[in-house]
């Protein structure tokens, strides 16, 4: 079995972070600098909740969640709550379009699955915690 030393694991638990973080912060980023066209967009997904409630939602889970989760900060929390985001976006922006005919159905599955594995990291990561070299330790101690 192979075991780390310490400072590996610190290393590789922060650059995971920040590498998984970076889909969720520039996709909120970019909700956050195109309103119209993004509202535009999760209009088109049907959802059961107010088109700009989910604006706001979407942008607070991806941007604040991915950068929570990329500081370490509230991390269990964060993670748990990019999981949650993802299978919901997966359903309803990709799964529908999942069985049509040609290369868009087949885009679509694809991005339906990435979803499912993103949401697995993230449970991952909240199951996991942030690690050491994490606001969550500085703050709150071994702990977090």
């Amino acid at each position: 079995m192979l075991t780390l030393p310490a400072p590996a694991v610190n290393a590789l638990q922060l650059a995971g972070r920040i590498i998984f973080a970076y889909i969720f912060i520039t996709s909120g980023f970019g909700k956050l600098m195109g309103h119209d066209a993004a509202v535009g967009y999760i209009a088109s997904g049907h959802l059961p909740i107010p088109t700009e409630f989910a604006y706001w939602g979407s942008v607070i889970v991806e941007l604040g969640g991915g950068l929570a989760i990329a500081l370490g900060l509230f991390t269990r929390i964060a993670a748990i709550a990019v999981a949650v985001f993802t299978v919901i976006a997966g359903y309803y922006f990709h799964l529908p379009y999942a069985h049509v005919e040609g290369l868009v159905g087949v885009l679509q599955g694809i991005h339906f699955v990435k979803n499912w594995t993103i949401a697995g990291g993230a449970l991952f990561i909240a199951a996991s915690g942030a690690g050491a070299w994490s606001l969550d330790r500085l703050i709150f101690g071994a702990r977090a």
